[in-house]
């Protein structure tokens, strides 16, 4: 199965994980430079649950200055994705986080 998904297949798919009372955390954030305090947040998310989502932020609405992000969206994912504690990788095509719910 692969890991970056969009959100159409998200919702299938984290539907089928609700229905076998799996637990979903879900992470957020531009993850542009990652460093030892994202691993530390994503394994700390991860014992929270069954299945780690991290939502990447769009290229579009990175607001952190001349030449941020300096990976593209797709980079970001790719590089979120090779992480093993990360289930399921998607970018987030909206400003916040917060029309990803309910996935």
């Amino acid at each position: 199965m692969k890991k970056i998904i969009n959100i159409t297949d998200a919702k299938k798919i984290f539907l089928s994980f609700k229905k076998e009372k799996k637990n979903l955390v879900l992470c957020h954030g531009v993850f542009d430079m990652l460093h030892p305090g994202h691993i530390i947040h994503l394994q700390k998310a991860k014992s929270l649950g069954d299945i780690l989502i991290v939502s990447v932020t769009a290229d579009k609405f990175v607001n952190k200055g001349p030449g941020r992000p300096v990976f593209s969206e797709i980079e970001r994912a790719m590089v979120l994705s090779a992480l093993k504690v990360v289930d399921f990788v998607l970018i987030n095509n909206a400003a916040t986080p917060i029309k990803l719910f309910p996935i």
